[in-house]
């Protein structure tokens, strides 16, 4: 049986959550490259002038209510919903024996509560429509490694590979293609604070952890935001129908499992 396989998204309704700036930002603008419609769910209000083809929803990932709203206004507003992307994240610092409560719960409330409440109301749309649909899940290599500094990060992305291995072999009789992407060192915003913060925790200066990283990167370089839209395409479009349930590393060779 012939199959043609596209890139090309027409037609088709994503939502990212995260999507005002950084990584979610340039997968935003990569979707509707592709001719897909976007729904940018952030804690933010729609800007004046916003195209037609994109809907700002502003969302607290962590609250259900709000998850539920952001699902049925983007059905209600496009019609349809097939691509969910998993983006908002934040993350806090500190030497594991000193993460202060209140630290880990806003992180894994956003982090791994927030995908688990958008995946779950998702699903549930997209099982209702039965056309099947794709669900990307923004993880980290540091799902996958430990890091220095950044205990309660790295169990919220380690909970989330967790997650889209479960959803995955649930989800499969549905169509609904679940899987996540693991960046490496990316140059946003959140990057540079990590790097200040942690550098005033390990008593050197931003710079050098800067050439720390870069010094890391068997490619030479660490990532930009375009790196990781480039991936998402790909498990957004029908090239990756076949694949469900994999962490997808984008980290330049730093990690290669």
């Amino acid at each position: 049986m012939f199959v043609m396989y596209t890139m090309d998204l027409t037609g088709k309704v994503a939502i990212v959550t995260g999507g005002a700036n950084g990584i979610g930002k340039a997968i935003v603008e990569a979707l509707l490259d592709c001719g897909a419609k976007v729904a940018v769910a952030d804690k933010i209000d729609a800007p004046a002038n916003a195209a037609a083809n994109v809907l700002y929803i502003a969302t607290d990932v962590s609250k259900s209510d709000q998850v539920d709203n952001m699902v049925k206004h983007v059905i209600d507003h496009f019609g349809r919903l097939d691509i969910l992307v998993n983006n908002a994240g934040i993350s806090t610092m500190d030497y594991f024996v000193d993460i202060k409560e209140n630290d880990w719960d806003k992180t894994m409330d956003v982090n791994a509560k927030g995908v688990y409440l958008c995946m779950q109301a998702a699903a549930n749309a997209l099982k209702q429509q039965g056309e099947g649909g794709k669900i990307i899940n923004i993880s980290s290599q540091a799902g996958k490694n430990g890091y220095r500094l950044m205990g309660s990060y790295v169990a919220s992305k380690h909970a989330v590979l967790g997650m889209t291995k479960v959803a995955a072999l649930e989800l499969a009789k549905d169509k609904i293609n679940v899987n996540a992407v693991c960046p490496g060192i990316v140059e946003t915003d959140m990057k540079r604070t990590e790097r200040t913060i942690g550098g005033e925790l390990r008593k050197v200066n931003a710079e050098a952890i800067e050439l720390e990283d870069n010094s890391q990167v068997p490619l030479g370089r660490t990532g930009v935001p375009q790196d990781i839209a480039n991936v998402v395409i790909f498990l957004a479009s029908t090239y990756s129908d076949y694949m469900t349930g994999q962490g997808v590393n984008v980290t330049g060779g730093m990690t290669m499992n």
